[in-house]
Parts: C-alpha cells; structure tokens; sequence
C-alpha cells in the first residue's frame, strides 16, 4: 500500500490487527472510517468482547490463542496487510509465519504516519526513543512546542495513540515516543528531528540480541530532515547518526551537561545553551533557559538536588523543540515548557516530606539504567533506597557499585530476593540492609516505609527505583507507586500529629 493512495487502498481490504489492547482498538476505529475488512487476533479470549464480529461490522473474523495458534490463524485469513501491536516479538512465530507469506507487516505508528501523509501531510513528526528518558523528553518537548503556539501533543509509546490524534486532524505537530517495538515495523516514518537518547542492554529477548536491539533503536535517524540529535555521553547514539540514511541538509546535533561546542546544546554553569541552531551559533551561545527553571523536578524542589539527567533530557527536548520553525522566531518557548511541563506519575515524583526527609516515587525505573540515573542525581550518602522486584534476569552487581557512593542504607523488596540481596551485600557489604518478607502488595510496601523511615536522617531521599518490574507482587509499575506514595504520606501525616 502506497501513502498516496492509502485511503482508496484501504477500502474493502483485508486487514489483521495482533493484539487488542488500546491502540489495537484505535486502529480498527481508524480503519472502520475508511471501508476496510478486519481480521482480529489476541492472546485473550476476553479481548474479543470489546469487538464487533457481526458481518456488518468492520471485524469480519476475530481469533483468541497461543503466538503459534496465531501465527496460523494469520497465514489463513487472506491478508493484505496487518497491523501487529509492540507485544509481537520480533524472533517470535506471528513475525516470521507474515513473512514467510509475504504479507506486508507495518506498526500502528507506521499506518498512523501514512495516514498523515495522506491526509495532512504539513503536521512534522518529532520523535525520540531510547532506553531510558524518553517519555519525560517527550513530554517536555510538548510542552516546548506548545508554549510556542503550537497544538502538540505527545503520543506513541506515551499519551493517545498516534492513529487516533492523526485521525482527529487538528494537531501542528506530533511530540512522539517511539519503542524499539513500534520501531521494528515501522518503514517510512521521515520525521523533522529525531534523536536516541541512550542504549543499554533491554528487551533483548524480544528482540533477538543487543545487536538487533540497537538497529531497532537507530531507525528512529532513517530519514530525519532537520536534525539527528545525539546524546554526548553515549558514543552508540552518535554511531547510529553517523550511519544514519537522512535528507540532505539534516543537521546532527548533540546535547550533553559540558560547555558546548559547536553544533550542540549543554550546559554553562546553570544556564542551558544553545550552539546547534541559532544564527550566531559560531562565535556564541544562545541562553534558552535556566536550572531553575527545572526545580521543580527535583526532589523537595531543591535545584541543587536536581537529578543529572533530567538535565540532559530538558537538552535533547530542546534540541529538537528548536528543530521547528516556531521555537526558532520564539526560542523563550523552551524555558516556559519547562517551566510548565508537569512529569508522569511515577516518574521521580516527590510525594511527601517530613522530618526533613524527602519521600520520592520512581517506580517506572523498572531496569538498572533508570535506576541508576535516578540515584546519582542525589547527593553521596544521601538515599534509602527501594529496590527489588522482578529483576528479569538483570545482574544487580555493576549497579551497586555505581550507586554506592550516593546509599545510606537499602530496602529490598520482591518475591525472589537473593540476586538482589547478593549484589548488596558483594557491592556494599556495610551498606545497611532491610529485607521486607514477602506478602500482599500493601502490607509490602508498608512495611517497606516504616523500614525505610527507621534508616533515614534529616536532609535524606527515601527513592522508590526498583531496578526492577512488579509483576511479582503488584499488578503494575503504578500501582507500586501508588502505594508507595500513599504510605509515604499517611507517615508523613502521621508525624505531622504528633
């Protein structure tokens, strides 16, 4: 199918949506509109009573199974296309039964982008992946684009789903988080900017290896018009631009917490610069905004405790917000972004204080790369640290070593807790150590606060980054947090009485 004449295309075609989680919803929607037959499949039996089967419908054939009953479902239905969801490993049988049939095989970003083209093809895409730190650049670069005017909302990997804000028509510009999931099956997405924020080691079942992952990782460049921007501190996000197949023209720029060179963004004392886009950008830097303009994220408010890299995410948010004409005529649009952006839930929140103790929620650092960033951005000897879960194999001994400088002591939760406990113990043998039992997830977390109150001093961050997912003992990443924060605050309230 042809972005030009993807509408006409799409009539009467048959189409396989994998998976029927939200977006897959969003993309029957989307394709209801525009005549298409649709074949629906997922792992769940219960996913299929959110769809119309009736003939009449949009969904002409919905199928409930394993990833090989799936596979086969998909070679039988006669397909033009299919749409698969970021859950269909790209080593996995769905993947390789489409190919071996030669049916085309796009990501729900992919049909949205077409789309776009086909029907307001004047609305850039910025984008941005990375291991670690998209969705709070993502954010911010909303936020930048919107405070210079412009209706910019973030989507993807974050926020409504991609086909859902294009099929609406009422965006200038599209802030986008992309996974290396979405980036797998996406084909022809040219964006305004891009950038890879970062690689570590993530997903690498999914995906096949490190190797896979990274050129996953690196699509996010194919294409960039006006700028490729590159973290300074990780070589492999710089490797992937030089390698890049980009439009003629596109600048590479990169952003880091030094003084900048030119044809990058960084940091002079505590004011961000700019010396990748302004006209001057030869002879001197450009102010765009202010440490202080990001105390607000930092924990208790206090800019001296303000996380390194969310530094560098405010720098490669700005990086690419400059990327658009608006930002250029009105560069002041990046401080009041940053200013105005507000940062997830779970997401290095501060959620209560008390006692001089500050109490902070990063239950999304589900791995060692986001947890790390988290506790060395607090001062040496300063953190009770929460961690634990299920490490999904992760070995916790090189993060400890990297951390130890900034623990006061550690609490260690999770049903299986010997891996963890041993890279404490190997990492930081005098580290003061708090093992929570195993339980039902309130009970856990509570325990979890009272331990960590019992080991805290005035001036200390209490820091809920797991290194580690929760589906040992919690539904989800946020209802950890959520519980966490709850039981913060009821002790902060408690010491209030007293």
């Amino acid at each position: 199918m042809s972005s030009t004449n993807l509408i006409r295309d799409l009539r009467d075609a048959r189409v396989g949506i994998v998976g029927l989680g939200r977006t897959g919803l969003a993309v029957i929607d989307v394709l209801a509109t525009y005549g298409a037959r649709v074949s629906a499949f997922d792992a769940r039996e219960e996913a299929l009573e959110a769809l119309d089967v009736r003939r009449s419908g949009p969904v002409v054939e919905a199928r409930a199974g394993n990833d090989e009953q799936v596979a086969r479902a998909v070679t039988e239905a006669d397909l033009r296309l299919l749409i698969v969801s970021p859950g269909v490993a790209a080593t996995g049988p769905v993947m390789a039964a489409a190919a071996a049939v030669g049916i085309e095989t796009w990501s729900e970003i992919e049909l949205a982008w077409r789309l776009q083209q086909a029907t307001r093809p004047q609305v850039p895409w910025i984008t941005v992946t990375g291991t670690d730190g998209k969705t709070t650049t993502v954010g911010m670069l909303s936020s930048m684009l919107g405070a210079a005017g412009l209706e910019a909302p973030a989507v993807g990997n974050i926020g409504l789903p991609a086909i859902s804000v294009v099929a609406e028509g009422r965006s200038d510009v599209l802030a986008v988080e992309l996974s290396s999931f979405q980036l797998h099956t996406t084909r022809t997405l040219s964006p305004l900017a891009a950038s890879c924020l970062n690689v570590a080691a993530d997903h690498l079942d999914w995906h096949g290896g490190q190797d896979a992952y990274t050129a996953d990782k690196a699509r996010v460049y194919a294409r960039a018009r006006r700028a490729a921007v590159y973290n300074l501190a990780d070589a492999a996000t710089l490797a992937m631009v030089e390698q890049a197949d980009v439009v003629e023209g596109c600048r590479a720029i990169g952003f880091g917490l030094a003084v900048p060179g030119l044809g990058q963004l960084g940091l002079v004392e505590d004011v961000l610069i700019d010396r990748g886009w302004h006209d001057d950008r030869r002879s001197h830097g450009l102010e765009l905004a202010t440490l202080a303009d990001l105390a607000h994220l930092a924990p208790g408010g206090d800019v001296g405790r303000l996380p390194a890299h969310v530094v560098a995410d405010a720098l490669a948010a700005a990086a690419l917000a400059m990327s658009h004409d608006a930002v250029q005529a009105g560069p002041e649009a990046v401080a009041r972004g940053l200013r105005a952006y507000t940062p997830g839930a779970h997401r290095l929140v501060t959620v209560a204080q008390a006692d001089g103790v500050t109490w902070v929620d990063d239950s999304k650092a589900t791995n060692t790369h986001s947890a790390r960033a988290a506790l060395t951005g607090l001062p040496e000897g300063s953190a009770v640290w929460l961690v634990g879960g299920d490490t999904k194999g992760a070995d916790l001994h090189e993060l400890v070593t990297r951390v130890r400088s900034r623990l006061r002591a550690a609490v260690v939760l999770g049903r299986e807790q010997e891996a963890v406990v041993a890279a404490l113990r190997d990492g930081a043998p005098d580290l003061p150590l708090v093992q929570v039992p195993d339980g039902e997830g309130a009970a856990v977390i509570d325990a979890a606060v009272r331990a960590a109150a019992s080991l805290a001093h005035p001036g200390d961050t209490v820091i809920l980054a797991p290194a580690a997912a929760s589906w040992d003992q919690f539904r989800s990443y946020a209802e950890r947090g959520d519980l966490f924060a709850a039981a913060a605050q009821r002790l902060a309230d408690e010491g209030t009485r007293q």
